[in-house]
């Protein structure tokens, strides 16, 4: 293999074109190896093999910089930048990240694991090499699904406006996970196609012949050719901005890549060059379903396991049902139809369905929109894409008081996607805000019933759930209204209570089982409201125990321990110790790896409680 002798974008140099298609094959074979080991993101980075060699084959990073939008496209650029040898460690506990990442490689410009940030750090980072005197190009690659995001817009705005020397690759592959929407998709889709050519040349033919008739339209018709291509030329909407447009080329081209990236090499000012790709290239399962070959699991060996379903698709089948009885209830998706469970709604209830690509600030307005006109939106967006709509939840949302429902999925560890995806925050930012009543619920039953509650309430509601699967609750009863701010008790004790909300509740109920057997008593208490808190249950626990465990799946800087802090503050002479995750960015793992790391599963809470239990003991003794 071509791919044994190359390490590095120097190797990737001295290779013939022929040598290059050959290196292309390569590439895909051994990265379709490695993933379907450790899984990751497949087929975005399968579609930009040729358009990675052409990229290192002109230019020369470190010192010219490319910036990989999102990241999910990185793999081949990973692997010819120094990191084929540790490309198996993909997404693993210590190994390499599935995004570029600055502390990882100096090869990485910026991190990137949120879309549409590549052109605005690109033109930042431009700036600052010609502050700083510093030679070399800088390269952003944006996806078109990208371009559904208006961050992309504010940087091809002021880069247009700068005039500097900024190159844009737009990958076109009509993808983002899942299909592209919008009108912005529809305009490069006829880009590609040369609709609007072609209409506006039916148009002129149209009104040419009326006016003049057949015989003096074919005299004309060279001059209307002329007058259409003038008049609408594919790249307007860039050249307006700024830009100088060129394409649309072919990117499984290598030398059409290669003599085009020369040429744009050699311009001045902002240039984007659109180029059309095919997700999942070379691989026939991922080019037939690039939705499903996004992102793909390791693959493991069959063993006969109970069937248990993920809170995603409890939350779905819950909505629908919601739905089907109350017309008002919308569902809204931030271009995560399928991650959200929004897919299964859709098909139920198209009318009522509104997907509106990755742009969370317009879903959470939209949806304030819409409660304003007295419907009942469900805005379902990871926990950490709705970092991204923080001042629409206090300013659209929470000031008006509008009932919108925020039901936040990945809210946590979510494992190997690492640091840029763990939905560690939103209990923070969320128990912040006025009006909003947050919730988590302990297991997949609960979540039915705390959704349902949220939809009844007319308040601004969120609920927070995690990835993966539930824990196997059988479903038992109808959907009931869960008393808003209030706690469970699930378990009585006397040494000590723990106050656990969300997925962290099973593990301490666990925890404490295994201290009742070693002669330890403990309360446990399902506290699936954050905000507003249980506050007269709070009172009285802390009358009773002089030692409370807070526990949680978010971090302990601002979230439910805080809120329990704060309340006893005042008066509270006992100990309050605070469980959750560390005030630090978690890197990527397994989700148990990482619970365990943070210490909220069932052994890392039975063995930290019981050492304070034991050490009160003996000091008592």
């Amino acid at each position: 293999m071509i791919l044994d002798r190359v390490n590095t974008p120097e190797d990737v140099k001295k290779l013939s074109e022929e040598e290059l298609k050959q290196l292309a094959e390569d590439l895909r074979r051994f990265i379709i190896s490695v993933v379907e080991k450790t899984g990751g993101h497949l087929a975005s980075s399968l579609g930009v093999v040729e358009l990675t060699l052409a990229l290192l084959k002109v230019f020369s990073p470190p010192k010219d910089e490319i910036v990989w939008d999102v990241g999910h496209q990185s793999y081949p650029y990973k692997i010819l930048t120094g990191r084929k040898d540790r490309f198996h460690t993909l997404r693993q506990f210590g190994g390499i990240s599935g995004f570029p990442s600055i502390k990882e490689s100096p090869y990485d410009a910026f991190g990137t694991g949120h879309s549409s940030t590549s052109i605005s750090a690109a033109l930042g980072i431009k700036v600052g090499k010609r502050l700083k005197g510093e030679e070399g190009h800088v390269i952003a690659v944006i996806g078109d699904g990208a371009l559904t995001a208006g961050e992309a817009y504010e940087g091809l705005n002021n880069a247009g406006q700068l005039k500097e020397d900024l190159i844009v690759i737009l990958n076109d592959n009509e993808m983002s996970i899942s299909k592209n929407i919008g009108a912005i998709s529809n305009y490069l889709t006829k880009l590609t196609t040369g609709e609007n050519l072609r209409k506006a040349k039916e148009r002129l033919e149209e009104v040419t012949k009326r006016i003049f008739g057949e015989k003096v339209y074919k005299g004309l018709k060279r001059v209307e050719d002329l007058i259409v291509k003038g008049l609408f030329p594919p790249g307007m909407l860039f050249e307006e901005l700024g830009f100088r447009y060129i394409g649309p080329i072919d990117g499984h081209d290598i030398p059409t890549l290669i003599t085009t990236l020369q040429n744009v090499s050699k311009m001045k000012g902002p240039t984007l060059v659109h180029v059309l790709t095919k997700k999942g290239k070379g691989y026939k399962p991922a080019e037939e379903r690039p939705d499903k070959f996004h992102g793909v699991s390791p693959k493991k060996a069959k063993a006969e396991e109970k069937k248990v379903p993920t809170y995603t698709e409890i939350f779905s089948k819950t909505l629908i049902e919601i739905a089907e009885k109350d017309e008002r209830v919308i569902g809204i998706t931030a271009a995560m139809p399928s991650g959200t469970g929004l897919d299964r709604f859709k098909e139920r209830f198209l009318e009522r369905y509104f997907d509106v690509g990755i742009a969370e600030q317009h879903a959470v307005t939209f949806a304030a929109g819409l409660a304003r006109k007295g419907l009942k939106p469900v805005v379902a967006i990871y926990s950490t894409f709705l970092q991204r709509a923080y001042d629409q939840i206090i300013h659209d949302v929470a000031l008006q008081e509008l009932p919108v429902v925020f039901a936040i999925d990945r809210a946590g560890l979510v494992g190997e996607d690492g640091a840029t995806h763990h939905g560690l925050f939103d209990l923070s930012y969320l128990r912040a805000v006025p009006n909003m009543v947050v919730a988590a619920p302990k297991d997949e039953e609960e979540l039915r019933h705390l959704l349902y509650t949220a939809i009844k309430s007319n308040k601004p509601f969120a609920v927070r759930y995690p990835r993966g699967k539930g824990y196997g609750v059988p479903i038992r009863e109808p959907l009931k209204e869960i008393p808003i701010g209030s706690w469970e008790v699930l378990k009585e004790g006397r040494d000590a209570v723990i106050l656990a909300t969300g997925w962290p509740v099973y593990q301490a109920l666990r925890a404490a089982e295994k201290l009742e057997e070693e002669g330890f008593s403990v309360s446990v208490v399902n506290a699936r409201f954050v905000k507003p808190l249980d506050e007269e249950l709070l009172r009285k626990l802390s009358s009773r125990f002089d030692l409370i465990f807070t526990v949680e799946e978010n971090t302990v800087k601002g979230g439910f321990g805080s809120a329990v802090n704060e309340f006893l503050a005042s008066a509270y002479g006992g100990t309050v110790i605070n469980v959750g995750i560390p005030d630090r960015f978690i890197e990527h793992g397994s989700q148990n790896q990482l619970r365990e790391q943070a210490g909220i599963t069932e052994e890392q809470l039975y063995r930290r409680i019981k050492d304070i239990l034991v050490k009160r003991k003996e000091r008592v003794s």
